[in-house]
């Protein structure tokens, strides 16, 4: 298992050096969406994280294999960028690299990211009323949010804004009756 520390100082030279790239060419939104999906890829399939993780694979499969993942619907200065990672056996840092990237991006245009958890799916209308809550926690200019559903939760949501946490669930307004009530007592 990596650990973090060593898995961030590797990627982050990496994200920034994409950034570099990205902005160079003003193509900072077309990477993000590339990241996006080439993440979606990653946390979708177990292969494509065993290619990408496994040393016993060789630099010509695992290039093979980005290619056809990438085809036309990559830029091809990501591919290009995909094929480094591979040359210098960097590519398990991958979802590091471009966790790190959309972290860039999110700086880049004034946006906060912000994990929600809910018991049930959320409308768009409920979407963006947690939008504006955090933009007005926050002063972001923009809201990006990571939706997790946990139906322990009972009812209502829980939302965590770097260090910030408002829980406005019905699991946590019970955990808070039940310390007030053995405070009481």
């Amino acid at each position: 298992m990596r650990s973090s520390l060593v898995s961030t100082e590797i990627a982050e030279p990496y994200a920034q050096a994409l950034m570099s790239i990205a902005q160079s060419q003003d193509l900072v939104d077309r990477f993000s969406d590339d990241a996006n999906a080439l993440l979606a890829a990653i946390n979708e399939s177990e292969d494509l994280n065993l290619l990408l993780s496994n040393p016993f694979f060789k630099a010509d499969q695992k290039k093979a294999v980005l290619r056809q993942i990438a085809g036309d619907q990559l830029h091809p200065y990501l591919t290009n960028f995909l094929m480094l990672l591979v040359d210098r056996g960097r590519i398990v840092f991958l979802p590091e690299v471009l966790n790190q990237f959309k972290e860039l991006v999110r700086k880049l245009k004034q946006t906060v990211l912000a994990e929600v958890t809910s018991a049930v799916e959320l409308n768009e209308g409920q979407q963006e009323a947690i939008r504006e809550k955090v933009k007005g926690m926050t002063q972001a200019h923009q809201v990006e949010l990571d939706i997790q559903i946990d139906p322990d939760l009972m009812g209502g949501v829980i939302i965590k804004v770097g260090s910030q946490v408002v829980d406005a669930s019905l699991r946590g307004q019970l955990r808070r009756i039940g310390v007030k009530l053995g405070s009481v007592a």
